[in-house]
Protein backbone atom coordinates (compact mmCIF):
# COMPACT_ATOMS: atom_id res chain seq x y z
CA UNK A 1 0.00 0.00 0.00
CA UNK A 2 1.23 3.35 -1.13
CA UNK A 3 -0.02 5.55 1.76
CA UNK A 4 0.50 9.61 2.08
CA UNK A 5 -1.27 12.13 4.45
CA UNK A 6 -2.69 14.97 3.80
CA UNK A 7 -5.07 16.80 6.19
CA UNK A 8 -7.55 18.53 4.93
CA UNK A 9 -7.55 20.93 7.95
CA UNK A 10 -9.83 23.93 6.53
CA UNK A 11 -12.27 21.73 6.08
CA UNK A 12 -15.44 21.99 8.73
CA UNK A 13 -15.28 18.65 9.38
CA UNK A 14 -11.23 18.80 10.53
CA UNK A 15 -12.32 22.35 12.44
CA UNK A 16 -14.95 20.02 14.41
CA UNK A 17 -12.45 18.15 16.21
CA UNK A 18 -14.50 15.22 17.23
CA UNK A 19 -13.82 12.07 17.60
CA UNK A 20 -14.95 8.02 17.32
CA UNK A 21 -14.46 4.86 19.08
CA UNK A 22 -13.79 3.05 15.68
CA UNK A 23 -16.33 0.00 15.07
CA UNK A 24 -15.44 -0.34 11.32
CA UNK A 25 -14.66 0.52 7.82
CA UNK A 26 -16.82 1.91 5.25
CA UNK A 27 -15.87 1.69 1.89
CA UNK A 28 -17.42 4.81 -0.66
CA UNK A 29 -16.91 5.73 -4.60
CA UNK A 30 -16.50 9.08 -6.00
CA UNK A 31 -19.55 8.45 -8.49
CA UNK A 32 -17.58 10.66 -10.71
CA UNK A 33 -15.62 10.09 -13.68
CA UNK A 34 -11.70 11.54 -12.69
CA UNK A 35 -9.49 8.54 -10.95
CA UNK A 36 -7.15 11.21 -9.85
CA UNK A 37 -6.97 11.68 -5.66
CA UNK A 38 -5.91 15.53 -6.68
CA UNK A 39 -8.88 16.02 -7.44
CA UNK A 40 -10.68 15.56 -3.98
CA UNK A 41 -7.35 17.18 -1.76
CA UNK A 42 -4.35 19.95 -2.65
CA UNK A 43 -1.97 17.54 -3.68
CA UNK A 44 1.54 17.98 -4.12
CA UNK A 45 4.20 17.15 -6.30
CA UNK A 46 3.74 13.11 -6.00
CA UNK A 47 -0.02 13.14 -5.86
CA UNK A 48 -0.57 15.76 -8.02
CA UNK A 49 -2.17 19.33 -7.89
CA UNK A 50 -5.42 20.17 -7.68
CA UNK A 51 -5.28 23.54 -10.19
CA UNK A 52 -9.14 24.17 -9.93
CA UNK A 53 -9.88 24.92 -6.38
CA UNK A 54 -12.33 22.40 -6.28
CA UNK A 55 -10.61 20.35 -3.77
CA UNK A 56 -12.28 19.78 -0.32
CA UNK A 57 -9.79 21.65 2.24
CA UNK A 58 -11.76 24.63 2.21
CA UNK A 59 -14.99 25.01 4.64
CA UNK A 60 -18.65 25.44 3.65
CA UNK A 61 -18.18 22.06 2.65
CA UNK A 62 -20.54 19.40 3.95
CA UNK A 63 -18.87 16.62 3.29
CA UNK A 64 -15.32 14.47 4.90
CA UNK A 65 -13.93 10.91 4.42
CA UNK A 66 -10.89 9.89 5.89
CA UNK A 67 -8.80 9.21 2.84
CA UNK A 68 -8.78 8.99 -0.75
CA UNK A 69 -8.44 5.94 -2.83
CA UNK A 70 -6.88 6.68 -6.37
CA UNK A 71 -4.41 7.48 -9.34
CA UNK A 72 -1.17 10.17 -7.90
CA UNK A 73 0.91 12.02 -10.73
CA UNK A 74 2.79 8.75 -12.21
CA UNK A 75 -0.53 7.02 -12.75
CA UNK A 76 -0.05 4.73 -10.23
CA UNK A 77 -2.46 4.43 -7.65
CA UNK A 78 -2.29 5.44 -3.67
CA UNK A 79 -3.90 6.50 -1.11
CA UNK A 80 -4.23 9.75 0.92
CA UNK A 81 -5.27 10.14 4.24
CA UNK A 82 -7.18 13.50 5.05
CA UNK A 83 -8.63 12.82 8.61
CA UNK A 84 -7.38 11.13 11.42
CA UNK A 85 -8.19 7.72 11.59
CA UNK A 86 -10.60 8.35 14.53
CA UNK A 87 -11.04 11.61 13.89
CA UNK A 88 -15.63 12.07 13.42
CA UNK A 89 -15.78 11.98 9.59
CA UNK A 90 -19.33 13.49 7.30
CA UNK A 91 -18.99 10.39 5.30
CA UNK A 92 -22.79 8.96 5.95
CA UNK A 93 -25.10 11.49 5.95
CA UNK A 94 -26.59 14.43 8.51
CA UNK A 95 -28.79 13.65 11.27
CA UNK A 96 -29.88 10.03 12.21
CA UNK A 97 -29.26 9.16 8.88
CA UNK A 98 -25.42 9.34 8.65
CA UNK A 99 -25.36 7.52 12.31
CA UNK A 100 -22.48 5.88 10.84
CA UNK A 101 -20.52 8.25 11.00
CA UNK A 102 -19.85 7.93 15.13
CA UNK A 103 -18.45 4.42 13.97
CA UNK A 104 -17.17 3.71 10.85
CA UNK A 105 -13.96 5.47 8.93
CA UNK A 106 -15.04 6.28 5.90
CA UNK A 107 -12.85 6.36 2.07
CA UNK A 108 -13.75 7.07 -1.37
CA UNK A 109 -12.37 5.14 -4.09
CA UNK A 110 -11.80 7.33 -6.92
CA UNK A 111 -14.32 6.53 -9.85
CA UNK A 112 -13.00 6.10 -13.38
CA UNK A 113 -15.43 5.41 -16.19
CA UNK A 114 -16.22 2.02 -14.77
CA UNK A 115 -14.91 0.30 -17.70
CA UNK A 116 -11.08 -0.30 -16.82
CA UNK A 117 -10.49 -3.68 -15.19
CA UNK A 118 -6.78 -2.91 -15.00
CA UNK A 119 -7.45 -0.09 -12.48
CA UNK A 120 -10.08 -1.46 -11.00
CA UNK A 121 -8.00 -4.21 -9.81
CA UNK A 122 -5.20 -1.70 -8.83
CA UNK A 123 -7.67 0.25 -6.50
CA UNK A 124 -9.32 -2.90 -5.30
CA UNK A 125 -6.14 -4.19 -3.91
CA UNK A 126 -5.28 -0.95 -2.71
CA UNK A 127 -8.60 -0.51 -0.81
CA UNK A 128 -8.31 -4.06 0.25
CA UNK A 129 -4.79 -3.40 1.70
CA UNK A 130 -5.73 -0.29 3.69
CA UNK A 131 -9.13 -1.95 5.16
CA UNK A 132 -6.80 -4.89 6.43
CA UNK A 133 -4.36 -2.18 7.87
CA UNK A 134 -7.42 -0.80 9.63
CA UNK A 135 -8.78 -3.84 11.04
CA UNK A 136 -5.16 -4.42 12.08
CA UNK A 137 -4.61 -1.24 14.01
CA UNK A 138 -8.51 -1.00 15.71
CA UNK A 139 -8.50 -4.67 16.48
CA UNK A 140 -11.38 -5.69 13.75
CA UNK A 141 -12.94 -8.32 12.46
CA UNK A 142 -13.59 -7.68 9.03
CA UNK A 143 -16.16 -10.72 8.71
CA UNK A 144 -18.09 -9.85 11.20
CA UNK A 145 -21.81 -8.55 10.74
CA UNK A 146 -21.70 -4.75 9.85
CA UNK A 147 -17.77 -3.91 10.33
CA UNK A 148 -16.62 -3.68 6.96
CA UNK A 149 -19.78 -2.38 4.49
CA UNK A 150 -20.06 -0.33 2.06
CA UNK A 151 -22.39 2.76 1.41
CA UNK A 152 -24.85 0.94 0.17
CA UNK A 153 -25.06 -1.52 2.95
CA UNK A 154 -24.46 1.46 5.38
CA UNK A 155 -28.19 2.25 3.99
CA UNK A 156 -29.32 -1.00 4.40
CA UNK A 157 -28.49 -0.93 7.90
CA UNK A 158 -29.83 2.59 8.37
CA UNK A 159 -26.64 4.38 9.21
CA UNK A 160 -25.71 5.72 6.15
CA UNK A 161 -27.94 7.64 2.83
CA UNK A 162 -29.41 6.06 0.37
CA UNK A 163 -26.44 5.91 -2.32
CA UNK A 164 -25.42 2.99 -4.24
CA UNK A 165 -21.76 3.22 -4.20
CA UNK A 166 -19.92 0.65 -4.46
CA UNK A 167 -22.57 -1.99 -5.65
CA UNK A 168 -22.69 -0.57 -8.74
CA UNK A 169 -19.28 -0.81 -9.87
CA UNK A 170 -17.82 -3.90 -7.65
CA UNK A 171 -20.41 -6.50 -10.04
CA UNK A 172 -19.37 -5.16 -13.33
CA UNK A 173 -15.67 -7.15 -12.57
CA UNK A 174 -17.01 -10.18 -10.73
CA UNK A 175 -16.45 -8.59 -7.24
CA UNK A 176 -18.67 -8.54 -3.92
CA UNK A 177 -18.38 -7.12 -0.62
CA UNK A 178 -18.59 -10.60 0.49
CA UNK A 179 -15.45 -10.82 -1.62
CA UNK A 180 -14.01 -7.83 -0.57
CA UNK A 181 -14.67 -9.02 3.01
CA UNK A 182 -12.75 -12.28 2.66
CA UNK A 183 -9.81 -10.35 0.92
CA UNK A 184 -9.10 -8.24 3.53
CA UNK A 185 -9.49 -11.30 6.00
CA UNK A 186 -7.24 -12.86 4.33
CA UNK A 187 -4.33 -10.55 3.96
CA UNK A 188 -4.60 -10.01 7.71
CA UNK A 189 -4.54 -13.85 8.19
CA UNK A 190 -1.23 -13.62 5.47
CA UNK A 191 0.14 -10.55 7.36
CA UNK A 192 0.27 -12.11 10.83
CA UNK A 193 2.65 -14.23 11.63
CA UNK A 194 4.23 -14.03 8.05
CA UNK A 195 4.99 -10.64 6.32
CA UNK A 196 6.47 -10.99 3.17
CA UNK A 197 9.49 -8.87 2.56
CA UNK A 198 7.36 -6.00 0.44
CA UNK A 199 4.80 -5.88 3.26
CA UNK A 200 8.40 -5.19 5.85
CA UNK A 201 9.33 -2.07 2.76
CA UNK A 202 5.99 -0.69 2.86
CA UNK A 203 5.83 -0.52 6.80
CA UNK A 204 9.40 0.88 6.94
CA UNK A 205 8.36 3.43 4.13
CA UNK A 206 5.67 4.59 6.34
CA UNK A 207 7.71 4.72 9.60
CA UNK A 208 10.03 6.83 8.37
CA UNK A 209 7.67 9.36 7.12
CA UNK A 210 6.33 9.27 10.28
CA UNK A 211 9.92 10.20 12.03
CA UNK A 212 10.61 12.45 8.94
CA UNK A 213 7.54 14.16 9.70
CA UNK A 214 8.23 15.12 13.55
CA UNK A 215 10.10 18.15 14.39
CA UNK A 216 13.21 18.63 15.87
CA UNK A 217 14.07 17.51 19.13
CA UNK A 218 17.18 20.52 19.38
CA UNK A 219 16.16 22.96 17.51
CA UNK A 220 19.07 25.49 18.19
CA UNK A 221 21.51 22.76 17.80
CA UNK A 222 20.07 21.92 14.71
CA UNK A 223 20.53 24.98 13.91
CA UNK A 224 23.50 25.81 14.76
CA UNK A 225 24.28 22.94 12.19
CA UNK A 226 22.60 23.64 9.66
CA UNK A 227 24.44 27.63 9.74
CA UNK A 228 27.52 25.43 9.60
CA UNK A 229 26.99 23.64 6.76
CA UNK A 230 26.85 20.30 7.94
CA UNK A 231 23.22 19.29 6.94
CA UNK A 232 20.17 21.07 5.51
CA UNK A 233 18.27 20.88 7.99
CA UNK A 234 15.30 18.52 6.46
CA UNK A 235 14.11 15.48 8.08
CA UNK A 236 15.67 16.07 11.68
CA UNK A 237 14.27 12.58 12.96
CA UNK A 238 14.82 10.51 9.85
CA UNK A 239 16.95 7.60 10.10
CA UNK A 240 20.56 8.31 8.71
CA UNK A 241 22.24 6.69 5.66
CA UNK A 242 25.85 5.92 5.97
CA UNK A 243 25.94 8.48 2.84
CA UNK A 244 24.60 11.11 4.50
CA UNK A 245 26.68 10.47 7.26
CA UNK A 246 29.71 10.29 5.53
CA UNK A 247 28.81 14.06 3.57
CA UNK A 248 28.33 15.57 6.85
CA UNK A 249 31.56 13.97 8.49
CA UNK A 250 33.37 15.31 5.62
CA UNK A 251 31.76 18.46 6.04
CA UNK A 252 32.85 18.46 9.82
CA UNK A 253 36.64 17.87 8.74
CA UNK A 254 36.44 20.28 6.20
CA UNK A 255 35.85 23.26 8.71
Amino acid sequence: MRLRKQYLTENDCYQAHRSIQVKGVMVHSTGADNPRVCRYVPGDEEMGRNTAGNHWNQPGLSKCVHAFVGQFADGRVGVVQTLPWNARGWHCARGQKGSGNNTHIGFEICEDGLDNPEYFQAIYQEAVELTATLCQEYHLDPLADGVVICHQEGYRQGIASNHGDVLHWFPKFGKSMDDFRADVAQLMDEGGENMTYEQWKQFMDRYRQELAAKPASMPELLAEAKEMGLTDGSRPRDLVTREEAAVMARAAANR
